[in-house]
């Protein structure tokens, strides 16, 4: 066998050790039963909705503020290097969760969850995206997309589907679980291998150079991301469609959960009935690969329409069309979410990739603060 066979085949297995790497940590990050169940642990722990409700705005806020400057932050100093900040982040809301009894606690823990989401959002898929285009394989990152978006439905699905578990073994264990399932993911992301970018010093090491230098690559890289975004209206028109379905669907499973026990479903049903359309989403991240041969616009026009008619027939008080309702939005939803992931990865540079992808997930928590209210007043 050649010298240049082995190393062909070394890369391969290289690429699939990284990809097989990013699965788990997509397993592990999303089953957090703690993390899951927050707002009924924190009730249980004597908070009042209003604090609860608080410290989900401060959620909120502190993402919306950090998305963006996080995308930078990966493109500039290295996707590996976010995705290991994201793991300790994480790690770290857990232990003030943990340790806090009051407000004072929770809020920074709160906003140390969000900048764990923030830091991984847009880094992991520009990693996988580089990883298979390295090794010459970028045409099968739609299967990597899929996989990817149904291990994170199955497993935040399940994780909430454990909330009844987590209550019994008490705050303290469950998010010593979750302290655990970070720690492992931690260990996988300091596994990965960071794929060489343009963004580099002479020495190759990402993020190594001059202070002066950094920031010059901060404002270069978020001055060439809005010319990009100014001159692709095809780029923003995918982020916005993206998000406006996207919202829709979030929105019609978060109100499910008030208006299915309101109208008869008994409170037994509720986390087996959350979780059925969990698994709708995992179906439509596999479904989408049996359609590669549609148009990004017929599966926008698929997904949109099966999304405005299941928000219709959950308005009508039969807990079965509601449940139905929320599995078809949840599919369709990532039916066109592992789409518009594939297409926004093939049209944005790569210097901002993970930039671009936060700007998208800012895009949707804008569509979503447009939508709540409007849903609040549909749903009442």
């Amino acid at each position: 066998m050649s010298y240049f066979t082995n190393k062909i085949r070394r890369k391969q297995f290289s690429a699939r050790r990284q990809l097989k790497l990013l699965y788990m940590n997509t397993s592990f990050g999303a089953f957090q039963i703690a993390g899951a169940s927050w707002v009924a642990l924190l009730a249980a722990r004597g908070f009042s909705l209003v604090e609860i409700g608080f410290a989900e705005s401060v959620f909120h806020v502190a993402s919306l503020l950090f998305e963006v400057p996080s995308g930078v932050i990966s493109d500039v100093f290295g996707r590996k290097r976010s995705m290991v900040l994201s793991q300790c982040m994480t790690i770290l809301s857990a232990l003030l969760m943990l340790c806090s009894d009051s407000l004072a606690g929770v809020l920074p823990a709160m906003v140390f969850s969000a900048f764990g989401y923030n830091f991984l959002s847009g880094t992991r898929e520009a990693l996988a995206w580089e990883t298979l285009k390295a090794d010459g394989r970028e045409a099968e990152y739609d299967g990597y997309a899929s996989t990817d978006m149904m291990l994170y439905t199955f497993f935040s699905s399940l994780a909430t589907l454990c909330a009844g578990l987590a209550l019994t073994l008490g705050y303290r264990r469950a998010y010593l679980i979750d302290i655990g399932l970070g720690a492992l993911g931690l260990t996988l992301a300091l596994r990965l291998k960071e794929i060489g970018r343009p963004r580099e010093n002479g020495k190759g090491a990402p993020g190594a150079a001059s202070g002066e230098t950094v920031w010059k690559q901060v404002f270069s890289c978020l001055r060439e991301s809005g010319r990009f975004l100014l001159h692709s209206r095809k780029a923003m028109e995918l982020i916005l469609q993206n998000a406006a379905v996207g919202a829709a669907a979030t929105l019609l499973r978060f109100f499910l959960q008030a208006r299915l026990p309101e109208k008869g479903l008994p409170d037994a049903l509720l986390g087996p009935a959350l979780f059925l359309m969990g698994l709708g989403g995992a179906a439509g991240a596999r479904l989408i690969l049996c359609c590669k041969s549609w148009s990004y616009t017929k599966v926008f026009a698929v997904s949109a329409a099966v999304v405005t008619g299941c928000v219709a027939a959950s308005l009508l008080p039969v807990p079965a069309v509601m449940v139905v309702g929320g599995f078809l939005a949840a599919l369709s939803d990532n039916f066109l979410q592992v789409r518009s992931d594939v297409r926004l990865n093939e049209m944005v540079p790569a210097e901002q990739r993970a930039t671009l992808i936060s700007v998208s997930s800012l895009c949707f928590s804008a569509v979503m603060i447009v939508l709540s209210p409007l849903f609040g007043i549909l749903f009442s």
